[in-house]
């Protein structure tokens, strides 16, 4: 969906990745044994040609080079998107490109499980925890313009709009534009209920 950047290892507490339950959704952090069906789901163009660095053909070794590399940065997180029966279906990130840069969105998902809800009730979920739990007071993401889908889900959360850059996108190796978008808290705190009838995410954490 958006676009996934590894992220770099420093230091890692596993207890302090929280688990994020949804109505139909958990988000927990990626393990070795999620290596393969990762890979499975993300060894399709459609998937890298929307994002940056998700090569193509995408193998286990990749998967397993991402999980190892997983929530060892302080201050930033990853989670893999599992429905209540643990299927595993995508992933979504939280991400900076340097550390005085706000946190970025990133986020796939398995194409069987596109247009389903699920891309924006797991965005849901990370932006409630990035606000409530980490404190922070803004957000980024980005999409590529050939991705109204993507659009779609971000404008849902209420991020808007901010421009154009060009980004490297390594399956295709060429750069494309890509759609900026910021949420601020203010936004956040003014739509946060989500609509009627939408379940709030809730935390669990280890221990």
């Amino acid at each position: 969906m958006t676009l996934l950047e590894e992220i770099p290892s420093e230091t890692f507490c596993e207890a302090c990745i929280p688990v994020l339950e949804t109505k139909r959704l958990a988000l927990r952090a990626p393990t070795l044994a999620d290596a393969k069906t990762v890979a499975m789901l993300a060894n399709d163009r459609r998937i890298a040609e929307n994002s940056a660095r998700i090569p193509f053909p995408y193998q286990v070794s990749d998967a397993e080079s991402f999980i190892a590399s997983a929530n060892k940065s302080n201050g930033e997180f990853a989670f893999v998107i599992t429905l209540h029966d643990e299927s595993v279906i995508g992933i979504i990130a939280l991400t900076r490109q340097e550390p005085s840069q706000e946190l970025e969105l990133c986020m796939w998902l398995g194409v069987a499980y596109w247009g389903k809800g699920y891309a924006t009730e797991a965005l849901q979920a990370v932006i409630d925890y990035a606000f409530t739990e980490l404190g922070h007071d803004a957000l980024q993401a980005g999409t590529r313009v050939t991705n109204p889908a993507s659009r779609r889900a971000l404008e849902k959360c209420g991020f808007q709009w901010t421009g154009v850059g060009l980004y490297r996108i390594r399956a295709i190796k060429s750069s494309a534009p890509i759609d900026r978008f910021r949420l601020e808290r203010g936004i956040w705190s003014a739509i946060k209920g989500w609509g009627q009838g939408t379940v709030k995410a809730s935390i669990k954490r280890a221990g």
